[in-house]
């Protein structure tokens, strides 16, 4: 075993700027704690960080030992308001200290997207296991470096898509992959989520002082923020900012584009790929589309994704729907479709929209494994939408094929949200006419489109004089996760990561 210090840690990540930073290769064996718990630190404990903090801390055998969090002030204060109810916490600002300490296990992330591959390598080398917020990258090539850290460094990694988790969902899914209803059409994900504009400045904003701006930035560009909407010129609104976040494809969709991938039962990114959107209805800082379409030609069937953060019209509270889904899916088979409108329910219609009899739900907490699901299914409920549950029994047991949302798993479907975006920085605005010559003969796409410019409408959005961005067609090779000649495609496959930050190659 190689013993690091803090300084040889240190001057490790501050060597040079042309290469890139790795942690030393050390192995720690897995120390037990009292009466053989599993410690966790919660890494971001600001937003989703707070579920990950309850989640963990109310599992049985687990122990919630540190917090680290670049934020002064949102550390100090969870730190405190967690020891009134259990027990005192480390806190740490800078993750590389954390990862130095023997008395942490496991570690899960809940930081923005660009963190994320990076603490996942890190921590693997680190000897520590990883439960990571979705999506787990920020873009394609970094994500694949975390699934060879996991499987190198021998660690048990989750990613963060807890559907995966849900019995429902899963007895649906397999109902569909056992032909429940006929050959899958189309695989369709829905994103209908309000996003308000968040503002719009005048010049860059300061940065709280509570707030160590290098370490929030990290492997990202250390740019002055340019945002101050309701969260602040830091927190949040970071995923409408292309350095920091994926919009929300790779915010609330990553869920939905999981699932869609999960039903076609495809294990590689697509082979043909486009989009098409805007940031339409405001004019603000933010640089993500509020509206946008992504098409994947996959050979089984296509997998169609729809993001709406406009209201149903323009002045309405309400969102759109779709077959009875606003944030959801919905499986298009020849004898029907299955709908999944929630992180844990899903229901089959046939053609004329009644609920299909052969498919029964499984009950949400039955009384054995495998009570109440559907004809054929077989599962295990024992953990039923435990996300953080079902993560510590594979780091009890050692085995990846415990986890319900492995990072490989994670990788394919986080890449899948990558990969039309890229489509969408590529393109230019095109009038309706030009978008309808692009995706005529792809099916559905038509169909999905004229619900665009229709939804659009209804928001006092005319696209003929507010074009929308067409992306251009993409062809990828799924073995090398590579386009085929397009250089500005495949430049934005990979982050230049700012030094010591940098992402490293797992050979």
């Amino acid at each position: 075993m190689t013993t690091i210090t803090r300084r040889n840690f240190l001057k490790n990540s501050l060597a040079g700027t042309a290469a890139a930073f790795s942690l030393p290769r050390w192995t720690w064996a897995q120390t037990e704690g009292a009466n053989s718990d599993i410690r966790v630190a919660v890494v971001g404990v600001r937003g989703r960080g707070g579920s990950h903090i309850s989640g963990f801390s109310s599992l049985p055998g687990v122990r919630v030992v540190a917090f680290c969090d670049v934020d002064s002030d949102v550390l100090g204060k969870g730190a405190a308001n967690f020891e009134k109810k259990h027990n005192k916490v480390e806190t740490y600002a800078d993750i590389r200290k954390l990862l130095e300490s023997k008395e942490i296990d496991a570690i899960s992330i809940a930081t923005p997207n660009h963190w994320h591959s990076l603490a996942t390598i890190w921590a693997c080398q680190a000897g520590k296991d990883v439960y990571v917020e979705k999506p787990v990258s920020h873009n394609v090539w970094e994500g694949r470096q975390a699934v060879k850290a996991a499987k190198k460094y021998q660690r048990i990694v989750q990613a963060g898509m807890q559907c995966r988790s849900s019995g429902g969902i899963r007895a649906g899914i397999e109902f569909i992959h056992k032909g429940g209803l006929g050959k899958i059409l189309v695989s369709r994900g829905l994103c209908y989520k309000r996003r308000d504009s968040i503002g719009k400045t005048s010049g860059p904003q300061p940065v709280p002082e509570t707030i160590n701006y290098d370490l929030w930035c990290g492997p990202a560009p250390m740019d002055p923020p340019r945002r101050n909407g309701k969260n602040g010129p830091v927190h949040y609104d970071w995923h409408w900012i292309w350095n920091y976040g994926n919009g929300d494809l790779g915010n609330q969709g990553i869920h939905q584009m999981d699932i869609c991938r999960w039903a076609l039962g495809v294990h590689e990114l697509s082979p043909r790929v486009m989009s098409l959107g805007g940031r339409f209805g405001y004019d603000d800082d933010g640089e993500t589309p509020n509206t946008q379409i992504a098409y994947h030609d996959y050979d089984v069937a296509p997998l169609i994704f729809e993001v709406r953060g406009l209201p149903e019209k323009k002045g309405a509270k309400n969102m759109d729907k779709f077959l009875g889904a606003g944030v959801g899916c919905v499986i298009h088979c020849e004898n029907g479709y299955l709908l999944i409108p929630s992180y844990s329910e899903a229901i089959a219609f046939d053609k004329d929209g009644n609920k299909f009899k052969e498919f029964k739900a499984p009950s949400r907490k039955p009384k054995q494994a495998g009570a109440g699901a559907a004809s054929g299914v077989v599962m295990d409920f024992a953990e039923d939408g435990n996300h953080f549950g079902n993560f510590i029994k594979a780091v009890r047991s050692r085995k990846v094929s415990d986890l319900n949302g492995p990072i490989t798993e994670g990788h394919y479907s986080s890449a899948l949200c990558h990969t039309p975006n890229i489509s969408y920085r590529i393109g230019k605005q095109a009038a309706p006419g030009v978008i309808l010559e692009q995706i005529k003969g792809h099916r559905d796409a038509a169909e999905t489109f004229g619900r665009f410019k229709e939804h659009l409408a209804a928001n006092d959005v005319n696209i003929d004089e507010t074009k929308a961005v067409l992306g251009p067609w993409l062809k990828m090779d799924p073995k090398t996760e590579r386009f085929e000649g397009n250089d500005a495609a495949n430049a934005l496959l990979k982050d230049n990561s700012r030094a010591p930050f940098v992402v490293p190659e797992i050979s």
